[in-house]
């Protein structure tokens, strides 16, 4: 048996009273329940993220750019705001650079009348300039019509489906690109 994929679920809001956590241990469930994958969720609450960057990393940013490069794989769990995505995930996203390079990236999006698509049109811009492949597949919930309440989909049979699909892609991608890294150095 290869080793396991490392998958880092990335929590990209840290509101109160956010929908992303519900989605994020929905989600990461879905995930568990192949034996291929190790999921790691990467909540960006558990994180102080400076506002500037200092010279020395904080404890916070050292532990949180150590997690993305472990990382094989990433699934960006987010909201929609404003037709983007949150503050947060940007100033997380920034921390790291090197560490994101030649690794998947999966999303799984929610919104109130667009399922989350403008947030992850935005965040698949910036993954590209970090030299990361975003998988064509995602995962979205509409807040508006109830499609994702009280922590579960209201279609499970869609919304596993969905999920399934994405993750068969970002599995795809990671065992390529793990092996790819392991035998050629990225070169960015």
């Amino acid at each position: 048996m290869r080793t396991p994929l490392i998958v880092g679920v990335i929590i990209g809001s840290t509101r109160q009273g956010r929908v992303g956590e519900a989605v994020g241990r929905w989600f990461t469930a879905c995930a568990r329940r192949r034996e291929s994958l190790e999921v790691r969720i990467i909540d960006l609450a558990d994180f102080e993220l400076p506002a500037s960057f200092p010279n020395t990393p904080t404890p916070h940013t050292a532990r949180f750019t150590g997690l993305v490069g472990a990382a094989d794989a990433f699934v960006i769990v987010t909201p929609e705001y404003n037709r983007s995505f949150p503050a947060s995930l940007k100033q997380a996203i920034d921390v790291a650079y090197d560490e994101w390079q030649a690794k998947p990236v999966g999303f799984v999006s929610y919104g109130c009348g667009s399922d989350g698509v403008y947030a992850v049109e935005a965040l698949r811009t910036v993954f590209t300039e970090l030299q990361a492949v975003s998988v064509r597949n995602s995962v979205g919930f509409n807040l508006l019509d109830g499609s994702f309440e009280h922590g579960e989909p209201a279609f499970p049979d869609r919304a596993s489906q969905s999920a399934a699909t994405m993750l068969d892609q970002l599995a795809w991608w990671a065992r390529a690109l793990r092996d790819a890294r392991a035998r050629h150095p990225y070169v960015s």
